[in-house]
């Protein structure tokens, strides 16, 4: 199931604000690099929409969970306020050799912290006060409930949560489908949908993005 028909994907793509050059070859590269992997990359409306949910916010500290090669890092970077963060989570060193690199020729390398580590274990380290803006998972998706969970209580009232993949390529709207990502991205769709801590809506970006916002 084709979530969004490719004749409005790409009129979509083509009217949002464009990647730049650095993102242009960061793309290029990523395709090359990872092969098949590359569809984790973020599209560049996607990426143009976490800059702009970054500055409307006024982000000064962030969080992602999820980094691959870095692009998404880029863009939520770049929209942060002065003296902004960004807290970056994800398990390769490989990938994110990558990332580290355009993270520095896109100048937002010292907006950037990297770590390392299952990102269960580096969100539930944070401070447990509502202090984050914005926060944006793009990880494994079993696992997403769990992210989601760690994150809304460290959210500041009128901070943002953004999940991306929330269709599952149109598969968590086919019963059929019941795998662990499935259930599991299934059950926090509905979680979202009616969770008195923050008001959300559903977009039918690419492959689904839920944008909620903490009460």
């Amino acid at each position: 199931m084709e979530p969004t028909h490719p004749l409005v994907a790409d009129y979509v793509l083509a009217h949002s604000t464009q990647p730049d050059e650095l993102l242009r070859e960061l793309v290029a590269e990523t395709r090359e690099a990872t092969g098949g992997a590359a569809g984790m990359q973020i599209s560049h409306d996607e990426g143009a929409l976490l800059t702009l949910l970054t500055r409307l916010v006024g982000a000064r500290k962030a969080v992602e969970v999820g980094v691959f090669t870095g692009y998404s890092s880029i863009c939520i970077a770049r929209g942060l306020a002065d003296g902004g963060r960004l807290l970056a989570c994800d398990v390769s060193e490989e990938w994110t050799a990558v990332a580290r690199r355009y993270w520095e020729r896109a100048g937002v390398a010292d907006r950037v912290e990297l770590a390392l580590a299952p990102a269960l274990e580096t969100l539930r380290a944070l401070p447990t006060e509502p202090e984050l803006d914005i926060a944006f998972i793009d990880a494994d998706k079993a696992s997403y409930p769990a992210y989601y969970e760690e994150i809304v209580p460290r959210l500041r009232p009128g901070g943002l949560v953004v999940l991306d993949n929330v269709f599952l390529g149109g598969r968590v709207l086919d019963p059929a489908f019941t795998g662990p990502s499935h259930l599991a991205m299934r059950g926090l769709n509905e979680l979202i949908a009616t969770d008195p801590r923050v008001e959300a809506v559903m977009l039918p970006v690419r492959d689904g993005v839920t944008i909620a916002r903490k009460r």
